[in-house]
C-alpha cells in the first residue's frame, strides 16, 4: 500500500511506486525552475519585483522563465534579479495581443529590436489561435531571429501549429506551452514521440496530473516518464489570480513531482532547465537576488 505525507495540505507520495521509490517528502528539499512566469502590467503594482522574488522565494523557486506584456515587465525583473530569472521576449505590446499580434505591422522590427537591445533567450510566449495567424513570411522571419541567437520559440497552441512550425523548419527549438492545454494527453504523447527534440512546460496541467485518484493519471504516468528530459513545470501568471495563489501552486507542482522517483523528479524540477539554458539551479539562490 502507498503511504503519504501532508505537505502544505496536499498528499505526497512516501512508499514505491511501480517498482519505483518515490522522492516523498524530500520533494521539499528541491529548487524549483518555473518555466512559465508572465510579470504582465496589471500586477506591476500589486506585485512590485520586490514581491515576485519574495514569492519564488517562499516557494522555493530558484529561477524563472519570465514573458511579459509588455517587455519591460520582464525587463525590470530581470533588472531587479537577474540571478533568477531567465528573459524571453513576448510579441505582446501596445495593440498587439494573443489574437492579433501576427497581423501587427511592424512585428518584425519590433522582435529584433528588442532582441538586440536585451538578453533574452527565448521569443513566447505567443499564441498560434487558428490557421489565419499561420504568416510563413513572418514565422520564417521569426525562426531565423531564434536561430541566429540559439533560442527557443514559446508557443502556446495545438498540435497542428506544433506541427507546421516544424514543416517550415525542422531545426526551430521549441518550448510547448501548457503542453498543449486543451489537447488530450494521447495528442501531447504522440506529438512528443513525433519530435523527440520537442520540450514542454506543464503549467495548467496540475490537476490533470493529479487526476489518478491516489497518485498520478495513468496517461500522464506515461508521458512524464517517457519524456522526463524534456519537461519543465511551471505556473503561468497570467492574470493576479495566479500571483495570489502562486505558492498553491508550486505545493501543487510539488505534490506531482513527489510521485517520481528522486531522478526523475530532479530532472523535471529544475535539471531539465539548467541543461536548456546553461545555469546551474540550486537552493543557494534562493533569497538572494
Amino acid at each position: 500500500m502507498r503511504a503519504f505525507v501532508v505537505v502544505g495540505g496536499l498528499a505526497l507520495a512516501s512508499a514505491a511506486f511501480a517498482d519505483h521509490e518515490p522522492i516523498g517528502k524530500a520533494v521539499m528539499e528541491l529548487p524549483l525552475f518555473d518555466a512559465h512566469v508572465h510579470y504582465k502590467e496589471p500586477a506591476w503594482e500589486p506585485y512590485p519585483v520586490e514581491r515576485v522574488i519574495e514569492l519564488f522565494d517562499e516557494s522555493g523557486v530558484a529561477m524563472g522563465l519570465v514573458s511579459s506584456s509588455p517587455d519591460e515587465g520582464t525587463i525590470m525583473l530581470w533588472e531587479y534579479a537577474p540571478n533568477r530569472v531567465v528573459p524571453e521576449l513576448r510579441p505582446y505590446h501596445g495593440r498587439a495581443g494573443s489574437s492579433n499580434w501576427t497581423d501587427v505591422e511592424g512585428m518584425e522590427a519590433y522582435l529584433e529590436d528588442r532582441l538586440e537591445a536585451y538578453p533574452h533567450e527565448g521569443i513566447g510566449e505567443f499564441h498560434i489561435r487558428n490557421r489565419r495567424m499561420w504568416d510563413e513570411d513572418l514565422f520564417n522571419e521569426i525562426i531565423r531571429m531564434a536561430k541566429e541567437r540559439d533560442l527557443y520559440l514559446h508557443v502556446h497552441s495545438g498540435a497542428v501549429p506544433i506541427r507546421w512550425l516544424y514543416d517550415l523548419d525542422p531545426e526551430v527549438k521549441i518550448i510547448w506551452a501548457h503542453a498543449g492545454l486543451g489537447e488530450p494527453p494521447e495528442a501531447v504523447y504522440a506529438l512528443m514521440a513525433e519530435f523527440p527534440d520537442l520540450l514542454a512546460d506543464t503549467s495548467l496541467r496540475e490537476w490533470a496530473i493529479l487526476s489518478g485518484g491516489d497518485g498520478l493519471n495513468p496517461e500522464w504516468r506515461d508521458i512524464i516518464f517517457d519524456f522526463q528530459d524534456r519537461l519543465m513545470i511551471g505556473s503561468d501568471t497570467w492574470v493576479n489570480g495566479q500571483w495570489d495563489n502562486y505558492r498553491d501552486i508550486m505545493t501543487m507542482n510539488r505534490a506531482w513531482l513527489s510521485l517520481l522517483p528522486r531522478d526523475v523528479a530532479e530532472k523535471i524540477a529544475y535539471k531539465n532547465a539548467e541543461r536548456v539554458f546553461g545555469r546551474k539551479i540550486t537552493t543557494d539562490l534562493v533569497g538572494t537576488k
